[in-house]
């Protein structure tokens, strides 16, 4: 059993280094393995013990790389989710690490970003219409931006892109 304890513990520390796991994650990645539940659960527990796994911290780090990479509040939401942190703990990490003014700054520039793809693709007046409007709401609400800030972002494009063609 000491050897599999040992084992287990290795293996979770090589799955840590590579990147921070929730409490949940590391449970699936062990499990499929092959290790026992009692050698995980004595695993979880003394990594949470030497501080390894910590699901706050988790929560703040992935809440800071997925916000720098232009995804909105509630996708990150979702994800942390879905990685198996608490509603609480994804719920104030979000609060805590994504400031309101740079997720704005990222949802213009992503949907200017997205405006062209789609000018390019279906010429200049696409964005005029409303299949052009909707089609980039769409894209902008997968991405996790709330539909209020979404709506506001699309009103700013349009009104750049009719000043641009004047």
């Amino acid at each position: 059993m000491s050897s599999d304890l040992e084992r287990c513990y290795l293996a979770a520390m090589r799955i840590l280094n590579y990147r921070f796991n929730s409490e949940v994650e590391l449970r699936r990645k062990l499990r499929a393995k092959k290790f026992e539940r009692e050698v995980i659960d004595a695993t979880i527990t003394r990594l949470r013990g030497e501080r390894w796994l910590d699901d706050e911290r988790f929560a703040g780090a992935f809440v800071r790389t997925r916000s720098q990479k232009r995804i909105g509040r509630k996708r990150i939401l979702r994800e942390l989710q879905a990685a198996g942190v608490s509603d609480s703990d994804a719920a104030q990490a979000v609060a805590e690490n994504v400031d309101p003014e740079r997720e704005r700054e990222s949802l213009r520039a992503l949907g200017q970003r997205r405006a062209r793809i789609l000018v390019r693709r279906h010429g200049a007046e696409y964005l005029t219409t409303e299949e052009g409007r909707n089609k980039l709401a769409v894209y902008l609400l997968n991405q996790g931006y709330d539909a209020a800030l979404v709506y506001e972002a699309i009103k700013e494009i349009s009104v750049v892109d009719h000043q641009s063609d004047s």
